[in-house]
């Protein structure tokens, strides 16, 4: 995927965040997946994004870039791991789009009860096991008409199969596959749903 030459701090950043990525086999979006996110936060035009598992900020890299040319919206993202939070604070601040995120470290399940809605997108890329919880932790705050993404749809089915079940089984839900570049995931997909409340 070609990136924006006319931010060449921002492409630099993701690049070197890119390369990091798959050096060390830290999970990231990879090119294919992240273009269709930015689509996703473009047509969905968020006041609030929330990002459950931020890893060192690849994603979140480009969905603050995203809020940032869309002219609205910012972007809370969640992450356990302090090393990974204070890494991604360094490369949002190198980016530019520190003043579009707010970073949270600890239990998503328990610090999203904690934001204040509502809340336009729910894009969820942690721990597989976390999603149906992290989704019930805030559910009360989602706009209806919010948007669902759960990354890793495919190899994470069984550990996120609670997840999976209920929004299909409530909402109209779309599966949507891809093939990667990324050695340790070349294909899988992310569920995309919009919230409607019950």
């Amino acid at each position: 995927m070609a990136l924006s030459s006319h931010d060449p701090v921002w492409q630099e950043v993701v690049q070197a965040v890119d390369a990091r990525c798959r050096q060390e086999k830290i999970p990231m979006l990879g090119p294919q997946k992240v273009t269709r996110l930015v689509e996703l936060v473009k047509e969905c035009k968020p006041n609030v994004v929330v990002e459950v598992g931020t890893a060192i900020g690849y994603s979140g890299l480009w969905i603050a870039r995203a809020l940032r040319e869309l002219g609205q919206g910012r972007l809370l993202t969640f992450e356990m791991d302090p090393e990974r939070v204070a890494e991604a604070r360094r490369n949002f601040e190198r980016a530019g789009i520190s003043d579009l995120v707010t970073q949270y470290q600890g239990d998503a399940r328990e610090l999203l009860k904690e934001v204040q809605g509502p809340l336009d997108l729910l894009f969820l890329d942690g721990g597989f096991t976390n999603y149906y919880p992290c989704f019930l932790a805030c559910r009360q705050q989602l706009r209806d008409g919010a948007l669902l993404v759960a990354d890793n749809a495919s190899v994470g089915a069984d550990e996120m199969k609670d997840y999976l079940d209920w929004v299909r089984q409530h909402y109209q839900s779309r599966t949507e596959w891809f093939e990667t570049d990324l050695e340790w995931n070349p294909r899988d997909a992310m569920e995309t749903r919009v919230y409607r409340a019950l």
